[in-house]
């Protein structure tokens, strides 16, 4: 196929040698099988903040770093180099999300090269070498709902070990591989530590996977994993691989995350309820 624009610096640089097909067309990024040399990899080439649908809300961005007070003046001001700065650390939160998962294990795509807006990372396959489905492609049976459920429960786990919040957790970025889930697009990932709204985030995550799953297994649905997380989270008992209930009981005193999450649920189906209205 024609070499699209975004991807020909990669091509001049000897980084890839040629475009296989288009993976995916995202709303912030679109996606390319590529070849590098005798590997299949895939490439992610960040579309522009005027052609994206998906914004730089405040919520995902709040605290993050910037490299100097000159940036953080500019992207303050909105100034034409402020946007560019800022258009730059979005595109780049999402490499070092993924740097940092992979070094503890987390299941998502292993990360490489990132030059002029493109990422080229593991082009995640399933069992017969193809690019691997997404979750909502996809039918399951109650123990493998369940099953994939714990996976990404524990993943969910020891990306907040780590510091990092997906923030966008759903089954239309998660890859069901030969070997089981991955976690992708990252652009959006939070700093657990720095933002306000990382319980709510965090709790808004775990909900995408019950509701999801919880279509091929009931069992799953009156789960209370989220406010279990994170209340083992704030309390400093966190760490990946320990046993959960998927049970929570409020302390006296303390914040009701079980009502957070009511609260989430009621917006989810308001907000659906309001979509099908426009749709009718």
């Amino acid at each position: 196929m024609k070499i699209p624009a975004r991807l020909q610096n990669l091509v001049a640089e000897g980084l890839i040698d040629g475009v296989v097909r288009q993976l995916k067309s995202g709303k912030e990024a679109d996606v390319y099988v590529v070849r590098c040399g005798d590997e299949t990899c895939a490439a992610k080439v960040y579309k522009e903040a005027h052609k994206r649908s998906f914004r730089q809300a405040v919520d995902y961005t709040e605290n993050r770093k910037v490299r100097n007070s000159r940036q953080a003046r500019a992207m303050a001001k909105g100034t034409a180099f402020g946007r560019q700065q800022q258009e730059a650390a979005w595109q780049s939160a999402e490499v070092d999300a993924l740097r940092r998962l992979a070094a503890v294990g987390v299941r998502v795509p292993r990360p490489g090269n990132f030059l002029d807006g493109v990422l080229l990372m593991e082009l995640v396959t399933d069992a017969h070498g193809d690019a691997a489905p997404r979750l909502n492609d996809l039918d399951f049976s109650a123990e493998d709902a369940e099953r994939h459920h714990a996976t990404l429960i524990d993943e969910v786990v020891r990306m907040l070990c780590a510091g990092v919040i997906h923030g966008d957790l759903s089954e239309f970025n998660i890859l069901l591989a030969a070997d089981g889930p991955v976690i992708i697009d990252l652009p959006q990932a939070v700093d657990a530590a720095g933002n306000n709204h990382a319980p709510r985030m965090l709790l808004r995550d775990v909900d995408n996977l019950r509701s999801f799953f919880g279509r091929y297994a009931p069992a799953l649905l009156p789960t209370q994993y989220g406010p279990e997380i994170w209340s083992l989270y704030a309390g400093g008992l966190l760490a990946p691989g320990m046993p959960l209930s998927g049970r929570y009981e409020p302390q006296l005193g303390a914040v009701d995350l079980s009502g957070v999450l009511r609260e989430i649920e009621d917006a989810r189906l308001e907000e659906a309820a309001r979509l099908q209205r426009m749709a009718g």
